[in-house]
């Protein structure tokens, strides 16, 4: 199974390297709490999962596959046959003159679906009001309902998938000794600035990063199995200094990307605590 949107620091390029680094002696439980497009989860298709994420659009996006994939595909065809930058435009702005409110989780998703595909260079993006500002982007046609759509809706239901929009330190509180926590945060920008190190509450900042590595240190004392992707960057080493963290320096190309000058092979690293 693939994923079914594009998604920037998308983990498709990267998955054979995460599944060489998994637990050698298998895991329980599976937990995903930043999901994005689930490359990982889709690939190794465990059959109890917890997989959470903050945006709440992305979230309506796997709860429409999963519980309502006829009225999500009817909706995606109708997007698809409908598709011009004016149809784009006006269905961005529902974030902003309030009809997103009265749009059922289902128009969410598919708003969400069409939008991914159909916007520049696979992007969403948001501005500090949470509205959606990523241009029309360039493309010919679109295929929205895929056969990758029917095979992760067919995943979800015979599976037991529990699919959350919490914090994720709440969606991981119920790791026991023996799952498996995949964590895919925002990455340490490969440039420090002030903007990062300053503590602001809405930004994955340097606290923030402190506060996942904490997450997986206390995890750890419990016996759960942790990995964690992230840049390959100079304070990773001093993040990660704890004897418990195994830090493996790999390589992944990156296609998405707004700056053309950071797409290709660039360094990330898988830290395991097994």
């Amino acid at each position: 199974m693939s994923p079914f949107v594009k998604w920037v620091g998308g983990k498709r390029q990267l998955l054979p390297e995460l599944v060489k680094h998994m637990p050698k002696d298998g895991y329980n439980k599976y937990y995903e709490p930043f999901i994005g497009g689930g490359a990982l989860l889709l690939r190794l298709a465990p059959k109890n999962a917890v997989i959470n994420d903050l945006n709440m659009e992305l979230v309506n996006a796997w709860q429409s596959i999963r519980d309502n994939l006829d009225e999500l595909s009817a909706l995606l065809l109708t997007h698809e046959k409908q598709d011009t930058k004016l149809h784009y435009l006006k269905l961005r702005s529902a974030d902003r003159d309030g009809r997103i409110t009265k749009m059922s989780y289902v128009e969410r998703g598919a708003r969400f679906i069409y939008m991914n595909k159909a916007g520049f260079n696979g992007l969403w993006r948001e501005n500090k009001d949470g509205q959606n500002n990523v241009p029309y982007g360039s493309h010919k046609t679109l295929k929205l309902v895929t056969e990758s759509l029917k095979s992760v809706s067919e995943y979800l239901n015979r599976s037991n998938i529990i699919i959350s929009n919490k914090d994720y330190r709440e969606a991981i509180s119920d790791a026991k000794r023996g799952d498996f926590v995949y964590f895919d945060p925002p990455y340490i920008p490969v440039n420090v600035t002030s903007s990062f190190t300053n503590y602001t509450k809405d930004r994955f900042g340097l606290v923030q990063q402190e506060q996942l590595r904490d997450t997986a240190l206390n995890l750890t004392k419990y016996g759960v199995k942790v990995m964690i992707s992230n840049a390959d960057v100079p304070l990773i080493k001093d993040l990660y200094a704890d004897p418990v963290f195994k830090i493996h320096h790999v390589k992944a190309s990156r296609s998405i990307n707004s700056d053309a000058s950071k797409r290709g092979k660039i360094g990330e690293v898988i830290i395991t605590t097994y």
